[in-house]
């Protein structure tokens, strides 16, 4: 087995990138590397696969593209169809094409480019692993500054980066923060290095589900600990959620194969005709209270989603309105086709787009389901796509895969694995190049 030192190219320019995210973040650059990194990963990976043996050996591709991460890219070249003919259909004319185009190339392609990434180049896990500590470490060192902040007199933004010249969603994207007041309550919430704090929070889940795949306990405790920093300071309810579904859920995999389990659940399917109701209204109870717990956020996004679907099934089914579009007051003028992947996915590209996602999506997160209930090496994968699943319920996916690329090529490592399992059974030893 190599040392975690002893980096190939690919693992040292994916590890320096996650040492330096916090360096990164504050000259607002984090929006520009994530999609640069993806391209030079994804154009690594295609020339691995071109090249074959007169690829230098240290970056030879590991094996053909698994299955699912084909499903992945065509999923996202469906999805720049898509974005062309729902264009094409509402007469954005070629400008606003063009511009839209470079946004799926800044933000859907790297749903495919990363995974690409993970399965062909002999990435490891735990240098990845390694580098989320680290930032951990990062955001532990800074988070007293950060805490105190609203506290001792700082301004909520430091500046925001010339780089949003460069153009993005927002430009949030490019802005260094201490902190931001939360409008409903006008208390501070803390987003560290992401554009808000939802997110933040579900970054914060990310790096706890790596750090539980660490190995040297200073380091698994580091990212443990700064990971429930962001997840609390965030103040989100889907970091919660995640904090608890997200690590516990694909530890409770296996059970699925044993028999006891089965029979305790049987037993307590059983009881439900006693206790169902009584859990019921606990149930309802505890919904209630989430939503009422932020009712402004929840009813914005409600109310936009309600719009999203009422004009997607009656002004565009197939190919959706190309594009998001400005909101009225009730949404506090958020844009129509936000704050949710699947909704968002119908009203701007439509059945089409929708299902572009929805196929490799479910895809993988059965493979990480079926190898989870197997044994450990499913865990991490089956954890970032429950955080994944949890984050399209609340944020548009694609503009956040630029955080999120370590995850991405974790799927990819993953898809690889498993393709390499299938091939052992069927001709074991054919895969002999394995990464140690």
């Amino acid at each position: 087995m190599r040392p975690l030192s002893d980096m190939n190219p690919a693992e040292r320019l994916a590890f320096r990138t996650l040492v330096f995210t916090w360096q990164l973040y504050a000259l607002g650059a984090l929006y520009v590397v994530g999609p640069v990194l993806a391209w030079i990963l994804g154009g690594l990976a295609a020339l691995s696969l071109f090249l074959g043996p007169a690829m230098r050996k240290d970056l030879a591709a590991t094996g053909p593209i698994p299955p699912v991460v084909w499903a992945w890219g065509i999923g996202m070249l469906v999805m720049l169809v898509a974005l062309w003919v729902g264009h094409l259909d509402w007469s954005m004319g070629l400008k606003q094409t063009i511009k839209s185009s470079i946004g799926w190339a800044k933000g859907w392609a790297l749903m495919a480019l990363f995974p690409l990434a993970g399965a062909v180049l002999p990435i490891r896990r735990a240098v990845l692993v390694r580098g989320q500590c680290i930032i951990g470490l990062g955001t532990l060192i800074l988070a007293p500054i950060l805490l105190a902040a609203p506290y001792i007199g700082l301004p909520e933004k430091i500046f925001t980066s010339p780089l949003k010249a460069i153009g993005g969603p927002g430009p949030e994207y490019f802005s260094v923060y201490f902190f931001t007041y939360d409008p409903a309550s006008w208390t501070p919430r803390w987003q560290f290095y992401a554009p808000w704090s939802p997110f933040a929070a579900l970054l914060g889940v990310v790096m706890i589900l790596f750090a539980l795949e660490e190995k040297v306990i200073k380091w698994k405790a580091i990212g443990i600990a700064a990971g429930i920093v962001m997840i609390f300071a965030s103040k989100s309810r889907m970091g919660l959620v995640g904090l608890v579904a997200c690590t516990i859920g694909p530890r409770m995999m296996p059970l699925l194969l044993r028999g006891w389990a089965w029979q305790m659940v049987a037993g307590l399917t059983a009881s439900l005709a006693i206790i169902g109701p009584s859990l019921v209204a606990a149930a309802s109870d505890a919904v209630a209270a989430f939503k009422g717990a932020r009712a402004d956020s929840t009813r914005v996004r409600e109310t936009l989603q309600r719009i999203a679907g009422e004009r997607w099934i009656n002004e565009a089914f197939w190919f959706g309105h190309g594009r998001v579009q400005p909101g009225p007051h009730v949404v506090e003028y958020m844009p129509i086709g936000s704050h949710h992947t699947w909704w968002g996915l119908l009203f701007v590209k439509g059945v089409v787009g929708m299902l572009a996602l929805l196929v490799p999506f479910v895809w993988q997160t059965l493979l990480a389901l079926i190898d989870a209930a197997k044994g450990p090496r499913g865990r991490l994968p089956l954890g970032i796509m429950m955080t994944l699943t949890l984050l399209s319920f609340g944020e548009n996916i694609e503009i956040e895969a630029y955080m999120l690329w370590p995850g991405l090529i974790v799927l990819g490592i993953h898809a690889r694995e498993m393709a390499t399992d299938q091939q052992d059974a069927i001709e074991p030893g054919a895969s002999a190049l394995r990464i140690q």
